[in-house]
């Protein structure tokens, strides 16, 4: 699950860590949002380490979070590596995307704003201007999510038949 409130940690913009929680954040992102945030940058000269390709990933489950894994079943991801064009976006860094369904565009803007991310000089400016936003709007999601699951929560209560029903069989014929 989603970090619910993203922070930028004091560690540098290439600590695994952080990493693995903007790839996170980008990868559940609206691509409205991304193509609004990153679209303009994503126009100049790509240069495509791994073009962008949708393929099928076998998904595991487990009972009870903890039981034995068992195949859930497949579900559509699309990735792409690429490195931006440093004329339009200042960026001499690789940018790497994983995202869910086949949406090519939203792979790439991802992957531009992973590259955009991993620039030490542009790091900050990128944090607050993407990362912030888009924690607080995934965040408020599921809070509402949350909040109309909980309005449909039923408790179920066990009650007991008659009074005498908690005594041992063998009292109870005594």
């Amino acid at each position: 699950m989603l970090h619910p409130h993203y922070t930028a940690t004091p560690h540098t913009a290439s600590d695994t860590a952080a990493r693995q929680t903007w790839m996170a954040l980008l990868a559940r992102a609206p691509e409205a949002f991304l193509e609004a945030q990153v679209g303009p940058l994503a126009h100049g000269q790509l240069q495509w380490l791994r073009p962008v390709e949708t393929g099928l990933l076998m998904t595991q489950g487990r009972i009870g979070g903890s039981g034995q894994r068992f195949n859930l079943g497949e579900v559509s991801i699309t990735r792409c590596v690429l490195r931006p064009d440093p004329a339009l976006t200042q960026c001499q860094q690789v940018g790497v995307a994983y995202v869910l369904g086949g949406s090519h565009r939203h792979a790439v803007l991802a992957a531009l704003a992973d590259a955009l991310l991993q620039e030490p000089a542009l790091h900050a400016h990128w944090d607050a201007q993407l990362l912030r936003p888009l924690s607080e709007q995934l965040s408020a999601q599921a809070q509402t999510r949350k909040a109309q699951a909980q309005a449909t929560r039923v408790e179920f209560f066990t009650v007991a038949r008659e009074a005498g029903s908690d005594l041992p069989q063998d009292e109870e014929s005594a």
